[in-house]
């Protein structure tokens, strides 16, 4: 079952929560802005109220799927640079457009992270070919792009241990 780290409660966080509380995964929803989070979520959505959001990249299991979206670059930033630290995520999705990805690299590089795990950086998020930017959309094409990793890793897993 995938364990979803989500940074973020604005539009966006909101309608993938809706999207993510359909789908077997568990989640846990990261925003130091206690006010936005709603009253009632899905059973699966655990809020995170914290201004400690750095630490909870370091508490994570081993295996979880990772997306910022947070109203703040810098912290995406300080976000990004924790999660790069870590080499047991499944996935890790930064919300944002090329030029965001590009400058995030450079500096990335720039603090020591090696740039061949770049690519271990899903920047910007979703399936392709959906470029709609309504927050529906968006939580509808990143919650296809999460299934679709996690149904590739368990049928790697899968072959893995036929052949083994």
């Amino acid at each position: 079952m995938m364990h979803v780290v989500l940074f973020g409660a604005g539009h966006v966080g909101h309608a993938l929560v809706k999207v993510l509380g359909t789908l077997p995964c568990v989640v846990q929803w990261v925003d130091a802005r206690d006010e936005l989070f709603p009253d009632e979520v899905p059973a699966n959505v655990q809020i995170e109220p914290t201004d400690l959001a750095e630490a909870i990249v370091d508490e994570a299991p081993a295996g979880a799927y990772f997306l910022v979206m947070t109203h703040d670059h810098s912290l995406d930033f300080a976000l990004t640079q924790r999660i790069m630290r870590r080499e047991d995520f499944a996935y890790f999705g930064l919300i944002g457009s090329k030029t965001k990805r590009v400058k995030f690299e450079r500096r990335l590089v720039e603090r020591g992270v090696s740039g061949h795990r770049l690519a271990e950086i899903t920047c910007p998020i979703g399936v392709e070919g959906i470029v709609d930017k309504a927050p529906a959309s968006i939580a509808l094409a990143v919650a296809a792009q999460l299934l679709r990793v996690s149904c590739a890793k368990r049928q790697a897993v899968g072959t893995m241990s036929v052949s083994a």
